[in-house]
Order: C-alpha cells, then sequence, then structure tokens
C-alpha cells in the first residue's frame, strides 16, 4: 500500500525529472499523483524541480475539500476529471514540451515512427485545437479524448500524459519529447518514413514490448505509486 509520504517523495523525484528533461521551464507543467479517493497536485506558481514533499497539495476527489494553505494547479479540474473518467489511472504529468508544441501547432500530426511510439504511446495519438487553460473547457476537451487513449497533445500548449503509475507517465511524457525531435529531423532531411500497418502490428505483438511495459507499471508501484 502507497503512503502519503511514499507519494510525496516520488512526486518530488518526477517534479525534478520533467525538468531535467526539458518538459517544463519556470512555473510551467503540473503533476499529481492519485491515492485512493485523494489527489496529490502540484501547486501553483512552483517550477515543479522546487517543489518539497510537503508542498503537494492534497485533494478529496471526491469532495473537492482542499488541504493546507497552498493552491493547487489551474489545471486541477483537468486532473481530476481525468481520475474520476479513468479509475485504473493513478498519475497525470502535463508538460509543455518545446519541440512538441511547436510541430503540433504548425499542423504536423504524430504517427508512429519507431516501436517505442507504438509500445507506449498507441496507434493514435489525438490533438485538441488550443483552448484557454486553467478551466472547463480544457477539462472536458482533453477527458473526451483521454477516454480511448493515454496522452493528448495540446496545440499551442503542451501534452497530457496518464499512466498506472508515475514511472509510466513520466516514460510517454518524455517519449513524446523524443519523438517530436525525431519527426523534425525527419522532415527537415528528407522525406520521413513512417512505420505500416503491418509493421506497428509486429510491435503490438512483440512479447518483448509486454514485458517492458509492465516493468513500467511493477517497477512504479514497488516505489511506492
Amino acid at each position: 500500500m502507497s503512503t502519503q509520504q511514499d507519494i510525496r517523495k516520488h512526486l518530488t523525484e518526477y517534479g525534478k525529472k520533467v525538468v531535467e528533461k526539458g518538459l517544463a521551464a519556470g512555473p510551467g507543467g503540473n503533476i499529481s499523483a492519485r491515492e485512493g479517493n485523494y489527489v496529490y497536485l502540484s501547486p501553483s506558481g512552483f517550477p515543479l524541480n522546487e517543489i518539497r514533499e510537503d508542498e503537494w497539495v492534497k485533494i478529496d476527489l471526491k469532495t473537492g475539500k482542499v488541504y493546507g494553505n497552498l493552491r493547487p494547479t489551474c489545471e486541477t479540474s483537468m486532473h481530476l476529471g481525468i481520475y474520476m473518467e479513468r479509475e485504473d489511472i493513478k498519475s497525470v504529468i502535463h508538460t509543455h514540451p518545446p519541440v512538441t508544441i511547436g510541430l503540433i501547432s504548425a499542423g504536423v500530426r504524430f504517427k508512429p515512427v519507431f516501436p517505442d511510439y507504438v509500445a507506449l504511446l498507441g496507434r493514435e495519438v489525438p490533438v485538441v485545437d488550443y483552448v484557454q487553460p486553467g478551466g472547463e473547457e480544457i477539462r472536458k476537451a482533453v477527458v473526451e479524448k483521454i477516454k480511448g487513449c493515454n496522452v493528448v497533445l495540446l496545440k499551442n500548449h503542451g501534452a497530457v500524459c496518464i499512466g498506472e503509475t508515475l514511472k509510466e507517465a513520466f516514460a510517454r511524457s518524455w517519449l513524446v519529447e523524443e519523438t517530436a525531435k525525431i519527426i523534425f529531423v525527419g522532415m527537415s532531411v528528407g522525406n520521413l518514413k513512417y512505420l505500416s500497418l503491418r509493421e506497428i502490428e509486429e510491435v503490438e505483438n512483440m512479447e518483448a514490448e509486454d514485458y517492458r511495459k509492465a516493468i513500467l507499471k511493477k517497477n512504479g508501484k514497488e516505489m511506492g505509486n
């Protein structure tokens, strides 16, 4: 069983990872983790790599009650909406990856370009047109898409990645930006080849990929989330 201390510790760890990988700058981005009926969110206005373990904001998922004196991220409604829609999900990471934002805002669609994309992101990664951050409009837009996928891209804004563990949600967040870099380079120097349907199906049927995905879930749970 995860403890509140474990969750706060690993949120702090992954907040730092998000910034280290260049997925958010300044007070941008927000992350959360769920344990039972409680959600722990990044506080508003804090750079993710500077949040102390005692500063993650606890919220009752059912009542919306906020514990402590800090204000949670302005995207709280989106996080709570995802958890209410997807009971299997325990972590949400919302980032502002620069190359990803640049590509999707220019109209470039993400498609499977290498095996890890298929294994962790899936065949399709939906894109949502720009909506104002922090309100019910973005909550509705993201929740509608997240019903059938684990990653949603937001034009002129960022990416939302979910997982059964923080480790899994972070792996997807990191992979989104790595995919953007690959697509950008490929399009810049030639005709980028995407994976064919047959190649996608081959990856989906690989036992090795099933094992790797299981490890992301298992390791995260052993760590306390």
